[in-house]
């Protein structure tokens, strides 16, 4: 039997999983091109291809994640896509991602988003390889904790 702890790896597998799945399908949803042309206009080199670049890692990484499959090998190019996003968009925002403006009639108003979300993406991508995928994971590699 499984000691409760080794649990703890499936929680975050799953909304890490699931996070950087959506975010990978809306871009794709939208169309790449949308993405590129805001990659663009932060003056990212390269814009089109990056564009293709981070939806697939937020789509196959996300599924990844979910999976327990080979998470170590996705974990540096979802960190990536983090770390550049922090930089390149939330870091002007300040820390907070919740940040409310006002409330009327039509609902609340929010301001834009801080890097608080994304780092704790970044500390959940840590915990998993850290502790490893943990229950119905799909593959673990040699060097992975929990074996």
């Amino acid at each position: 039997m499984r000691s409760m702890h080794s649990w703890a790896a499936l929680p975050l597998r799953l909304i890490v999983g699931f996070g950087f799945l959506q975010h990978g399908w809306a871009k794709l949803d939208r169309g790449p091109e949308h993405f590129a042309a805001i990659l663009a206009a932060l003056h990212m080199p390269f814009a089109a291809p990056l564009a293709w670049a981070t939806i697939l890692v937020e789509i196959l990484g996300g599924l990844a994640v979910l999976a327990g499959f080979l998470i170590p090998l996705a974990a540096l190019p979802m960190a990536v896509v983090l770390l550049v996003a922090i930089v390149t968009v939330h870091l002007p925002n300040g820390f907070s991602s919740i940040k409310l403006l006002s409330v009327d009639g039509a609902g609340a108003h929010f301001g834009q988003p801080g890097y608080e979300t994304d780092l704790l993406y970044l500390a959940a991508i840590a915990a998993l390889l850290l502790i490893g995928p943990g229950p119905w994971a799909l593959k673990r590699l040699p060097w992975e904790p929990g074996q």
